[in-house]
């Protein structure tokens, strides 16, 4: 019988291509969908993923996410390292200043800087240049989608491509000279900005004149002690707000889910992509059965049970559903593979097993679906009526 299930579904060509084409469309948009907003929202906490060593991070009690720094005096660091189980802590500033691009445009950078002793917080992977030839005069780092995109250097004929920055390149950073002295690999972040790497007492030199530019104090717990406990010490020392790294991961993500439509915007194209897979693979299995009926017809004459007739359904609809969810999957990865060897600024493509595992789930419920549409059908059918007409 199961032989017969699936020459019947192949002998139909063009309803078996359908059906793989609805379902192929449906698991494409039900994977590729949550797979950019995940992309999207990762980039909230990016920074905090990228200055992997602390373990805590302090702040003003009044912040909210990682992009939403409010500086503090420069004693509260002393304060924060004097607290009991801070094995140390340094200097993190981060705030936005405009670079001016050789044709006089300004574009808004994201600067960060660093303690000038230890570097703690600067990138991880250097693609030229090395990490500590920020100490030298003017010295800033410019990550790789920022040198290749928008702090290229302007063609100087029209249509001509940009010329990314390179190593020894002069950048203007609120009409303050700064040397590109390195490249770096970064992860992207929400706001999508040339990320410019320095040190701190460098950055409160290219800032505008602020009495406070202290944006965070990053700190390390010492060996045997709980970065929670040692956070919770900290507000209580000092009044400012602590976190460990997870935790501000986490203020920062639901900070975007909750004041942002992200959420709502990347969930209604999941459930239409869901919705339309499921008409259109039930209708057309619908209309498949139907065109069998006769066949099915002959095969309860012939004695078969409606639990064999559920069978031949069942290997049909779920048949169709591999072959549709591989594709569809097939083609999100491929995507999501040019999108990561290209380098593209844009979001990417994050492929989770619990992605795939929830997309497969909803494939399965949609031939599921359309299997017990059509056996109504079948099973109300009459043997006798291969016999009519």
């Amino acid at each position: 019988m199961k032989e017969i299930a699936l020459k019947m579904l192949l002998g139909d060509r063009g309803k078996y291509i359908g059906i793989i084409t609805g379902i192929a469309l449906a698991s494409l948009i039900m994977i590729q969908q949550p797979g950019i907003m995940i992309s999207i929202l990762s980039r909230t906490y990016s920074f905090i993923t990228d200055v992997g060593l602390p373990d805590i991070w302090v702040m003003d009690p009044k912040v909210q996410h990682i992009d939403d720094s409010k500086p503090m005096r420069d004693t509260e660091l002393y304060r924060v390292r004097s607290v009991p189980g801070v094995e140390w802590a340094v200097p993190l500033y981060k705030g936005n200043q405009k670079v001016r691009l050789s044709n006089g445009e300004t574009v808004n950078s994201n600067l960060l800087g660093f303690d000038d002793a230890t570097l703690i917080g600067g990138p991880a992977e250097m693609l030229e240049g090395k990490l500590e030839d920020l100490r030298l005069t003017d010295a800033v780092i410019v990550d790789q989608a920022g040198a290749t995109g928008r702090l290229a250097t302007p063609p100087v004929q029209k249509g001509a491509p940009a010329t990314p920055l390179k190593v020894g390149d002069i950048l203007e950073i609120n009409d303050k000279r700064a040397r590109v002295v390195g490249i770096a690999l970064s992860t992207p972040s929400f706001q999508s900005m040339p990320i410019i790497y320095t040190t701190f007492s460098r950055a409160k030199h290219f800032s505008l004149n602020e009495r406070k530019l202290l944006s965070f104090i990053v700190a390390k717990s010492k060996p045997g002690e709980s970065p929670q406990h040692v956070a919770e010490r900290i507000m209580g020392s000092t009044g400012l707000l602590a976190w460990t790294s997870d935790t501000f991961k986490e203020k920062s993500l639901d900070y975007f889910m909750k004041n942002t439509g992200i959420l709502m915007d990347f969930g209604f194209m999941v459930v239409i992509g869901f919705i339309v897979g499921a008409a259109v693979t039930g209708q057309i299995f619908y209309n498949f059965t139907l065109d069998n009926l006769r066949y099915f017809a002959v095969f309860k004459a012939m004695g078969a049970t409606d639990r064999m007739l559920l069978g031949m359904i069942m290997l049909q609809a779920l048949l169709v559903g591999f072959i549709g969810y591989g594709i569809g999957a097939g083609i999100s990865a491929v995507f999501a593979v040019a999108k990561k060897q290209n380098n593209s600024p844009g979001p990417g493509l994050d492929l989770s097993w619990q992605l795939l595992l929830g997309s497969g789930s909803a494939v399965l419920a949609i031939c599921l679906l359309a299997a017990f549409i059509s056996v109504r059908k079948v099973f109300k059918l009459e043997a006798a009526q291969v016999f009519k007409g």
